[in-house]
């Protein structure tokens, strides 16, 4: 009973900010992402009926209490849905930069949700999936999915009907996605929190809500379109607006750092030398920029002529969930 599953990690072009429900992390508003190719989580679940527990291992190091917690409360709702009492090793491999700000835990959890389902013998579909990955971390739902992805907010209390649908595939439009790498430092509000204290206080969060739809909108015509300029304009223009909203929190409170502007105008100067580039910024201080294939070696040697920037990792529309051979690296008993 045990199964090996691969997800990458994605970054969101319309972005996913605050939630409907906290515990079933159902967003306030549909949102689009791409998958990315090269970063992504490798998982296998073996459930045994010698252990009493659930254990996990991360990078091949035992994890603490509170990340087997949050593995074992996505177990306990697949657990129930295939009617097994069985618990389970867990053993994952990111190969994630995270300092360069991609969580590992869409790649993380879709993985997980896969693996264990597959372990358990359950027939599902992957929209079945997609609900079951979002209720580890919401943007997880969208990695079951490669290419370009949208992730629908629903209308149900009990979220069934938000999940994630590919709306085109990775091998149709090829774009270059650069993750600008800034001095890594710790973040003081988390996303989490970030969420809730803009939803709850920020003034502008309902102009946020009155736009995002619209927005929406032009990202998928772009996309079927194949308009990067469209699509750049509006996925920027959205980064923005979310940002806006932490503005008018109460406390205000702002992910970028001096060194998020410096590469902001640095994407600004080359569109303004004929160079189409777009950044998007999530819950973080580090920039992801958009461009054509064509102009992916120009763009990146320009964003490295910034003082601050650090490294940065190119990377294309990737796939989606994979299941791979048994590798029998940890054992239960």
């Amino acid at each position: 009973m045990e199964a090996t599953a691969k997800a990458h990690t994605n970054i969101a072009l319309i972005k996913y900010w605050g939630k409907r429900d906290e515990d079933l992390f159902l967003p306030m508003n549909n949102n689009l992402s791409i998958t990315l190719d090269q970063f992504y989580t490798i998982t296998s679940v073996q459930f045994c009926e010698c252990l009493t527990s659930d254990k996990l291992f991360l990078n091949d190091t035992l994890a603490t209490e509170d990340e087997t917690k949050k593995v074992s409360r996505l177990l306990d709702i697949i657990r129930n849905m295939s009617g097994s009492k069985l618990y389970a090793i867990v053993d994952s491999i990111n190969k994630v930069p995270t300092a360069a700000g991609f969580a590992s835990s869409a790649s993380g959890f879709a993985a997980l949700a896969a693996a264990a389902t597959k372990a358990l013998g359950m027939d599902i579909d992957k929209q079945t999936l997609s609900t079951i990955a979002r209720q580890g971390s919401g943007s997880a739902c969208r990695s079951i999915y490669g290419g370009y992805v949208e992730w629908k907010k629903g209308e149900r209390p009990d979220g069934t009907d938000s999940y994630a649908e590919q709306i085109l595939p990775e091998e149709e439009w090829d774009l270059s996605i650069l993750s600008v790498l800034l001095e890594p430092k710790e973040k003081k509000i988390l996303s989490r929190e970030g969420m809730k204290r803009s939803v709850d206080t920020s003034p502008f969060y309902q102009g946020w809500l009155d736009t995002v739809d619209e927005d929406l909108a032009v990202a998928k015509e772009a996309i079927s379109e194949r308009n990067f300029e469209m699509l750049g304009d509006v996925l920027e223009r959205n980064a923005m607006k979310m940002h806006a909203t932490t503005l008018g929190a109460n406390p205000p409170f702002m992910y970028w750092q001096s060194a998020t502007i410096d590469v902001m105008e640095k994407v600004q100067e080359l569109r303004e030398s004929g160079i189409h580039a777009y950044f998007t910024i999530d819950a973080g201080p580090n920039v992801k920029v958009l461009c054509q294939p064509k102009d992916e070696a120009y763009v990146r040697e320009a964003l490295m002529t910034v003082s601050s920037v650090q490294d940065v990792f190119t990377c294309h529309p990737g796939p989606g969930i994979s299941y791979l051979p048994q590798t029998k690296r940890k054992t239960c008993c």
